[in-house]
């Protein structure tokens, strides 16, 4: 019984993780950018202090890389969102069964673990616009997020976020 609580205990803990995916170019030479900006046009998805949470967190994580943010950088970077609603689909199955004289029986009820999830799906965009826009670098993360919580946390989320977002760049 203690081993099936360990087990729960780790699905749960795992499940409520950040996913990154990244995907980028693979002829491009990462070295040769050293300035960015953000598109002026961005439809980031997010509300206006949200946006500004991320981009605050973004700019810090990249100045801390050594990259700098210019007014003629060596590429954009958009960022898009959308909130999914996520069905949680576990659940416990219970059944009982017997049998005896020839026959057998059962029954099996499954009771549904939680309830629905929120996650935000973010994509990251890294664009050569001196090269006809070309995309270059993507990441593109989907994570647990609390549309009621404080703004304190909001910002700590992003940092995390943007944190693990960068673990992939530049591409190894």
């Amino acid at each position: 019984m203690k081993t099936l609580k360990y087990i729960f205990l780790l699905l749960f803990v795992t499940s409520c993780g950040t996913v990154v995916n990244y995907d980028y170019e693979k002829s491009t030479d990462f070295t040769q950018y050293k300035t960015y900006n953000y598109f002026d046009d961005m439809q980031t998805g997010l509300s206006q202090l949200d946006n500004k949470r991320i981009m605050k967190a973004i700019d810090a994580k990249l100045s801390a890389m050594g990259l700098i943010r210019s007014d003629n950088p060596d590429f954009f970077i958009d960022i898009q969102s959308q909130d999914v609603m996520n069905r949680n689909n576990s659940n416990v199955g219970v059944g009982v069964g017997g049998g005896g004289r020839g026959g057998f029986g059962g029954v099996s009820v499954g009771l549904p673990l939680g309830g629905n999830q929120s996650t935000r799906e973010i994509v990251i965009d890294f664009v050569d616009k001196s090269q006809n826009e070309k995309l270059f670098w993507q990441a593109v993360s989907e994570s647990s997020y609390s549309p009621n919580a404080s703004p304190e946390k909001r910002e700590a989320t992003f940092a995390k976020l943007v944190e693990k977002i960068f673990s992939g760049y530049p591409p190894k």
